[in-house]
Order: C-alpha cells, then structure tokens, then sequence
C-alpha cells in the first residue's frame, strides 16, 4: 500500500491538536454536583460519539485525499510474430517420386506433407519450429481450398497436414496456385477481423505476413493469373516465399542445370522478387529441406518482455467510511442523542 499524495497525510496531526479537546458536545457549568450524585447520566454518557464520529469523518477524508494505492508488477513475453499461410500442391504430379536422403524414392507429396510438418512443429535440429506464429494451410490443384484458417492451434494443423492427399479426380485435377496466392493474400489481409484466444499474442502485433508457396508445375487453372495474385498480395504487405519442386534437370553435357529456368519458374521468381520473398528450387528431399530451413532462418519472431504496473486506486475506501461516519453522527444528532442548542 502506497499514497500518491504523502504529504496530505501530515495535516492529520495538526487536525487532531486543533480538534484537542474533550469530546463532549455540550456542558452547563453548575455549582456542586452533589444534587445529583443519584441522578443516573442517561443518554448523556454517549454525547462523545457524535463528535467522535465527525471528527473520524474529517480523518478519513485526509486519507482518502493522499490516494492510497495498491500496486504490483508483472512481465509478459509479448510476441511480435508472424502471419504465414502455407500453400500446397496437391495435383496429379505431385505423386510423382523424388529421392530422399536415404536415397529411396517417395512421392512428392509424401516428401512435401513430412517437409510442411517439420517446419510447423520443428526437428530439433535446423527447423526450430513455428510456436509463436500464426499459420493457415491452403491446398490447390484445379480448386483452392482452405484447410485450416490461421491459427495457433498447431496439433490440428499438423494432423491436417498429414492427412493431405493427392487429387486423383480427373475433372478436379490441374494447378491453380493463382487463385492460391489470391486467397492466401485476402486471409492475411482480414487477419484483424478474425478473432482468436491469444493469449499474450496480439493480432496488431502482427507485423510480418508470409505466404510460402510449393508447388511443382505451371498456373493452368483457376481464375486469377499468378501476376494478379502477386499484385494483390504486394498491395497488402505480404511477402511470397515460392518453391519449384521438379525434377533434376541435366544438359548434353551432363552437368545438372540449376540457374536456367522454365518459363514456370520465371513466374514464380518474378512473383518472389516483386514481393520481396524468394524463389528457390528443388529437386529431392535434402534440397527441399534447405529451402524450408533457409526460410526458417529468414522468417523469425521477435520476442520482448514488457513489464506493466498494475494500480489499484483504494481511495474510495476511506471516502466511503467518511461518508458513514458522517451519517451515522447526523442520524444520531437528530433522534436519540439528539441536544438543545
């Protein structure tokens, strides 16, 4: 317990030498009091209350003045994270084989749902994991479909992500990862409007949003064109992180060409610089996982402890207490103690 105003304090002393004095409201000054030395006082005896209590009043109002508080300090790791939606390749070819490190084929779904998983949850390792932030998962082959709002609910999430299949649907087959980024873009950008149980994380902390994009084809489907996408998401602050996952590709001289790009990863390039992400390749497992690690690096939360005072004003109290000791003297003066100017 503290007081804003100490120094108010002090005039209570000084009230109470200015107030010294018997409590008695009333006296008559008579002779001898032997007349009435059988004479039981009656209400009399209790005249000092009244005064007392008036007196209380004055007192409690002093210290109600000084503001009395009561305080404390905490600390709170408040998390300036990261929005990041996490767009998947489902068509038809992603059930296509790629090596992994072991050197044994596995389908590129099965490499890339293992590859999402290890950057949501991380390895312990390279991959530190995502805890701190937000993150949506949107799956497209000729359809893009939302998964899973964003969210920090990251078990969910991961039993989605490893529930994701390949479209073997012929009429629902294709690749539309414009229409993708398009929705990835509008998740992020009505991010305030959601509502979600934070805890100490705060959507107007939110200050980064990401949009990492794995696809291994060409825009052939849907109905806003990559370039569009790109431009509505460069428009809303968010940044494309685009990944090509194909196959090694080997020239006439046998040498694995790595810098020469397809038209479709021209696009996804374009889309990455225009934003300012980055666009990478990869061919099997182990590059996928640098790509994924080389992201991780890039995009991390800042975390910083704040510490706050808590005040709580207890002023009321004592005013409160004034109040009724005034009221209890007046009642007291009007009915049952009540005394002849």
């Amino acid at each position: 317990m503290s007081f804003l105003y100490l120094w108010v304090l002090l005039l209570i002393p000084l009230l109470l030498w200015l107030l010294r004095g018997r409590l008695r409201r009333t006296s008559l000054q008579v002779s001898s009091l032997g007349l009435w030395s059988d004479v039981d006082a009656g209400r009399a005896r209790y005249l000092w209350i009244p005064v007392f209590l008036r007196r209380m009043t004055l007192v409690l109002l002093l210290l109600a003045l000084a503001r009395p508080q009561a305080g404390s300090t905490y600390s709170m790791n408040v998390s300036e994270g990261i929005a990041i939606q996490l767009l998947v390749d489902v068509s038809s070819s992603m059930d296509m084989n790629v090596r992994d490190l072991d050197g044994q084929n596995r389908s590129r779904m099965e490499v890339a749902k293992e590859m999402v998983q290890r950057f949501i949850s991380g390895d312990g390792e390279t991959l530190h994991g995502r805890g701190e932030d937000l993150l949506g998962l949107i799956t497209f082959a000729r359809y893009a479909d939302t998964r899973s709002p964003l969210t920090f609910g990251h078990d969910a999430l991961l039993q989605i992500v490893s529930s994701l299949e390949v479209q073997e649907r012929p009429n629902e087959d294709g690749t539309a990862y414009g229409d993708a980024l398009a929705l990835a873009a509008a998740r992020l950008q009505n991010i305030e409007e959601l509502q979600f149980g934070l805890g100490s994380v705060e959507v107007d902390a939110i200050e980064s949003r990401v949009i990492i994009l794995l696809t291994d084809g060409e825009n052939n489907s849907g109905a806003h064109l990559p370039l569009e996408a790109a431009g509505l998401a460069k428009a809303w602050g968010c940044r494309i992180y685009c990944i090509s996952l194909g196959d090694t590709r080997v020239g006439f001289s046998g040498e694995v060409q790595i810098d020469k790009l397809t038209a479709a990863e021209q696009t996804l390039k374009h889309i990455s610089d225009e934003t300012g992400g980055i666009f990478r390749q990869a061919t099997d497992y182990e590059s996928l996982l640098s790509v994924y690690e080389e992201i991780d690096r890039l995009e991390r939360s800042d975390i910083a402890t704040r510490s706050y005072d808590r005040v709580a004003e207890w002023f009321w109290l004592p005013l409160g207490l004034a109040l009724l000791s005034l009221l209890i003297a007046l009642l007291l003066e009007a009915s049952v103690l009540r005394v002849v100017p």
